[in-house]
């Protein structure tokens, strides 16, 4: 950054205004000579100095100005946010209105379209004013664009630090800027040129280039600008706050005036348009940019959760600030998977659940489609700002893995214990082992001692269920009264903890838990990629945090008869010139689970909703549906994971941000209603039901496929 050592003059004085003059007057010559030969003009002894310098500067300016803002849109093509660091949208010439383009050569540089990139008599010009104790300006529109993008490449290298402002300029700054002047305009056409300027200029702090300024103080496209509209923006250049029309507007008219005076002068507006324009008072109609996904339109989070898609592939570049940068300054097209007819009912939704919540409990829904991966939905009942409709704010994105979110040092997000909502992965190993839904098994027993003889092939089981030991207690169900011999269907609809152990016990190998969850995509939230650790028996219970999308897209595994496909976001991402530049494909893998065993599982499931724990839910989908409800043991998170054969949804209610012992989810109050206890029944099941009643019928939603009967009473073709 230029400082006052690097002045070669002390210009305060006579004396040194006088030897400014004679010394740029030589270099200016040299560099006029330059419009023919740019080596020429540094061949003589007054240039000496300044070839050095000039060495190193680059001479392949392009006229495409950079940092455009970025656009997050959803499936169906609306504006989910827009990300910059500067809030700009390239458009080319004639896009623009002809008021702004002659406003801005009629009062920046009304010989543009005569010189070659410098203006030897505009130069002289500001010489003799400067030199009689005056002060004007000599850069042409040329060398204001060079400026500018020098400026801009700086800022995308996150040299910010190291601009040069027009008033911290020396000698050899000036020689630059004069030299690439000239190599552009050998370039580019004075349009190419023009075009470049106006989009690359600053008209203030939220509006950088002559679209994004039309819609920041007019809310116009740059194309409809007016005369006195075109004038006043032209006179910003200048000085972007001083001239500020909502700030100061008698300096914004006043300058506008200015503005049209020149354009009078120079032949572009009459004397009538002249008179017309400087009798219209300002009328501003500001339309500030909502930046980033924190004033997202819709679906603040799964903004988010986009952005950091994008930020953790290196395929957008080879480190974080880098990815990020092209996202903040690139103008990229980010298209995605989000359905805004499933969206807004999910945002009611959780809103309605528990919207205005002093006591910060979380309400969540995330909706997966079954066979693609898709993430179509995803809300909570939080903002991430205070202000925007409701009492309860957090950066932190409750539905996905920690990696993936905002907070993930202080456990805002990474997942819950989704308690029994893990039972269906017993399930799905007990039917993969061609065992019946009907089977019998002892869930009268308790006691799972340390030597127990599981059957493990990959390794001991962990953890034991002992009241003989100290410290240790037998196997608890929710409530009293289960503790005897039921079939594996009653176990996991009524969701009774012995009967799902006792299946466990009854395997032919307990390795084949693991192996279903992984199938079913399953793991730890942290969001390291680690498998759930499942060869411990607490975690078939659900001991081990999940996060709700992990969950809903494990689900929906059985949704799709047995095709598991990673969870996406990203369908397509293009450049500002529109070319495809990145995307998340499908990753799908077809009989990951059987279908027989979907199938049968989906059988189970649709028992909850019909006469299992899920017949505690008011509300009816109305459709075909199988799903599973989970609390974990202090209450304190509790869930409904369900899903059509179009739609798979994770419903979750509960302490969002500080660990499920922060408090017990006991003697709660929500929406005036009390609750002795809270279950996964009661608070995020009708969440879950009166959401899918609204959105089901938008997808699939028909019978699911018949199980087959050796799966469901043991009998049958095998």
């Amino acid at each position: 950054m230029a400082s006052g050592s690097k002045r070669f003059f002390d210009m305060t004085t006579t004396l040194g205004r006088l030897l400014a003059f004679l010394t740029v007057s030589a270099l200016a010559g040299v560099l006029v000579v330059g419009l023919m030969s740019p080596a020429l003009a540094l061949t003589g002894s007054a240039a000496s100095g300044a070839t050095e310098a000039l060495s190193s500067v680059p001479t392949d300016l392009t006229a495409t100005p950079p940092g455009q803002a970025t656009k997050v849109l959803a499936a169906d093509g609306s504006t989910i946010a827009t990300l910059f660091t500067e809030n700009r949208t390239d458009v080319p010439l004639d896009a623009m209105s002809p008021n702004i383009k002659n406003a801005i050569v009629a009062i920046e540089d009304y010989r543009f379209y005569d010189h070659g990139g410098i203006d030897p008599i505009g130069i002289l010009r500001a010489l003799a004013t400067d030199a009689g104790g005056g002060r004007q300006g000599a850069s042409t529109l040329t060398q204001q664009y060079v400026t500018n993008a020098l400026n801009e490449q700086l800022v995308a290298q996150g040299q910010g630090a190291d601009i040069v402002l027009n008033g911290q300029k020396d000698v050899a700054d000036k020689l630059k800027e004069m030299q690439l002047a000239i190599a552009l305009e050998k370039k580019f056409s004075k349009d190419q040129i023009l075009a470049g300027y106006l989009n690359i200029v600053p008209f203030n702090a939220n509006a950088y280039g002559i679209e994004a300024a039309s819609q920041y103080f007019f809310s116009v496209d740059a194309k409809d600008l007016s005369v006195p509209q075109a004038a006043l923006l032209a006179g910003l250049v200048n000085g972007p706050a001083y001239y500020d029309p909502s700030q100061y507007p008698d300096r914004a008219t006043a300058r506008r005036n200015l503005v049209l005076d020149a354009m009078l002068e120079h032949g572009y507006i009459d004397k009538k348009q002249h008179d017309d324009a400087v009798a219209t008072p300002v009328q501003l109609k500001l339309n500030p940019p909502q930046q980033g996904c924190t004033y997202a339109s819709q679906a603040p989070y799964f903004c988010d959760y986009v952005l950091h898609q994008i930020l953790n592939d290196p395929a957008y570049g080879k480190d974080e600030q880098s990815r990020l940068n092209k996202v903040m300054l690139g103008g990229l097209t980010i298209k995605t998977t989000l359905d805004p007819r499933l969206q807004g009912p999910a945002q009611k939704q959780v809103d309605a659940t528990a919207g205005a919540n002093p006591d910060k409990w979380g309400a969540s829904l995330v909706t997966v489609q079954p066979g693609t991966g898709k993430i179509v939905a995803m809300a909570q009942n939080s903002r991430m700002v205070a202000g925007q409709g409701s009492a309860f704010t957090s950066a932190y994105n409750f539905n996905v893995d920690a990696k993936d979110a905002n907070g993930n040092d202080l456990g805002g997000a990474g997942g819950y214990q989704p308690g029994s909502t893990m039972k269906p992965i017993t399930l799905a190993a007990w039917l993969d082992e061609g065992k019946p839904t009907n089977a019998v098994v002892d869930a009268a027993q308790r006691r799972y001692s340390p030597n127990y003889p599981w059957k493990s092939t990959c390794g001991p089981v962990h953890g034991y269920y002992d009241s003989a030991i100290s410290g240790s207690v037998d196997l608890q169900n929710d409530e009293p009264g289960w503790y005897h011999p039921m079939t594996v269907r009653e176990g996991i609809y009524n969701s009774i903890n012995t009967a799902t152990f006792a299946s466990a016990a009854a395997l032919n190998d307990f390795c084949d838990i693991q192996r279903a969850a992984d199938a079913m995509g399953m793991h730890d939230g942290a969001g390291s990629g680690q498998k759930l650790d499942l060869s411990t028996l607490g975690n078939i219970l659900g001991g081990t945090n999940v996060a709700p999308l992990t969950m809903a897209n494990a689900f929906a595994t059985f949704a799709s008869g047995g095709t598991y496909c990673a969870p996406i976001a990203i369908t397509e991402v293009d450049n500002a010139q529109g070319q495809k530049i990145g995307g998340q494909s499908q990753q799908c893998q077809e009989h990951a689970l059987s279908p027989d065993v979907a199938s049968a599982a989906t059988s189970v499931l649709e028992d909850v909703l019909t006469k299992g724990s899920g017949l505690l839910i008011p509300q009816k989908v109305g459709v075909p549906a199988g799903a599973k409800t989970g609390t974990n043991n202090e209450n304190s998170q509790t869930w409904v994971v369900g899903y059509t054969k179009g739609l798979s949804t994770a419903s979750f209610f509960g302490e969002p941000l500080n660990g499920p012992s922060a408090r017990m989810g006991r003697d709660v109050t929500v929406n005036g209603k009390f609750y002795p206890v809270v279950d996964g029944a009661y608070i995020a099941g009708p969440q879950w039901a009166s959401y899918m009643q609204q959105v089901a019928g938008l997808y699939d939603h028909g019978d699911f496929p018949t199980p087959p009967q050796r799966l469901i009473t043991g009998s049958g073709p095998s």
